[in-house]
């Protein structure tokens, strides 16, 4: 069981000043998700070696037992911080994909061809696709086998409008991703703020918030046939 997570390369929140990334949490969970679960794991990203990690999302009140794993796993460090470059990666030889949160995939996913192509592969091999948070953002202009957006008619959720104002960066990220996803034709639901919720439809997994990384991870290994550890 191969299975492929692409973290996104920007770090810059907007025109704020302040630095952005991947969330450790929706990294390290589904990570050890899939490695507990006997997975061969590939670590990929747009610029290809160590993507940026949101700085809020390693401060202590935001630590979990698999992010305080990560920082004692030698081998998982190596591996986040050599990750391969996306351009080099194909669907062929991968059983799934999963995209990790974070603001960061808001401004170097949605129209990242590369990005796209890859997702648009998986597709056509009729492989599962996961998304948790801000990642889905990687989903709205994906097409599917039909040539309509991907989202389209399809059960989702993502990061909420609600959150995005609780986070108060509504006025800074490009779009609104419930918005974007709506705009696209699916079907978008969500539970409370930072509640775990996971919408499954065919083989489109999408997790609403962090909280919702590991129950993400946990039902793409369902759709491999794999219970997870």
């Amino acid at each position: 069981m191969k299975i492929l997570i692409v973290l996104t390369s920007h770090d810059q929140l907007g025109d704020t000043g302040k630095k952005t990334g991947f969330w450790l949490e929706e990294f390290v969970a589904p990570y050890y998700a899939f490695k507990d679960a006997g997975a061969e794991i590939t670590l990929a990203s747009p610029k290809g070696n160590m993507p940026p990690i949101d700085p809020k999302s390693d401060l202590p009140e935001n630590q979990t037992h698999l992010t305080r794993r990560f920082r004692t796993d030698g081998a998982a460090q190596a591996e986040l911080a050599h990750t391969k470059e996306l351009t080099y990666i194909s669907a062929a030889d991968y059983d799934a994909v999963f995209y990790p949160g974070g603001h960061g995939p808001m401004w170097d996913m949605p129209d990242n061809r590369i990005s796209i192509s890859l997702l648009e592969e998986f597709i056509e091999a009729d492989k599962p696709i996961a998304a948790v948070c801000h990642a889905p953002a990687a989903l709205v202009n994906v097409r599917g086998k039909d040539g309509e957006y991907l989202v389209k008619g399809m059960r989702v959720t993502g990061f909420s409008n609600a959150e995005e104002a609780a986070v108060g960066l509504t006025p800074v990220v490009p779009f609104l991703l419930e918005d974007r996803l709506r705009e696209r034709g699916a079907i978008y639901s969500k539970a409370d703020n930072w509640t775990p919720y996971v919408k499954v439809d065919d083989k489109l997994i999408t997790g609403q918030n962090p909280a919702s990384s590991r129950l993400a991870a946990e039902e793409l290994l369902r759709l491999l046939h794999v219970v997870a550890a």
